[in-house]
């Protein structure tokens, strides 16, 4: 959940900032972590851990980062690394057949059916991508560094929220779920 969405300047609206920022609350367990983080750079790690594990690793990124410095994507143009700041608060999530087992930074283990954390975490994703929506069209940046990154940004989301929604789609109609290979 996000509440406070904002540009990294405090406003509600900026064309030229890339990263939408807000009070994040994610319940884990029974635990709620909050952090006032990057919202864009963790709903997309999030999506991320939909098929792979998530580690908690030092001076890796967290799943509640505090900042996306950089939006690098990679050769093929298909995937982004977000690189920002040491600071921010991060679980692990590793796959376990229908679950995922989530771990607090202090060890704290809970195990989630997938289909459930599937569904909260693109329900998170399409508040960040609502506000993004809500806000002046972006100024794509001229810099072909930045520009990949942005635009690989927006299109390693869209993927995986249709390649998740249609998992989704498949499970209501009764399919059952393929493991990740």
């Amino acid at each position: 959940m996000v509440q406070n969405f904002q540009w990294i300047d405090g406003s509600t609206d900026d064309p030229q900032d890339l990263c939408a920022h807000g009070d994040v609350t994610v319940t884990v367990g029974e635990r709620e972590l909050s952090y006032s983080c990057c919202a864009s750079a963790a709903a997309l790690r999030m999506l991320k851990t939909l098929t792979e594990d998530h580690l908690i690793e030092p001076h890796g990124p967290q799943m509640l980062p505090c900042c996306g410095h950089f939006l690098i994507a990679d050769k093929s143009l298909e995937n982004v690394y977000i690189d920002g700041c040491d600071y921010g608060v991060d679980y692990a999530v590793v796959h376990q057949g229908d679950a995922v087992e989530l771990t607090t930074e202090d060890g704290e283990k809970f195990l989630v059916d997938l289909g459930d954390y599937r569904r909260q975490v693109l329900a998170f994703a399409q508040q960040v991508e609502d506000f993004y929506n809500r806000c002046s069209p972006k100024v794509i940046p001229e810099d072909e560094f930045d520009r990949n990154g942005y635009l690989t940004f927006w299109k390693e989301w869209h993927r995986r929220v249709r390649a998740e929604e249609e998992k989704l789609r498949s499970l209501s109609r009764g399919q059952k779920e393929a493991p990740e290979a």
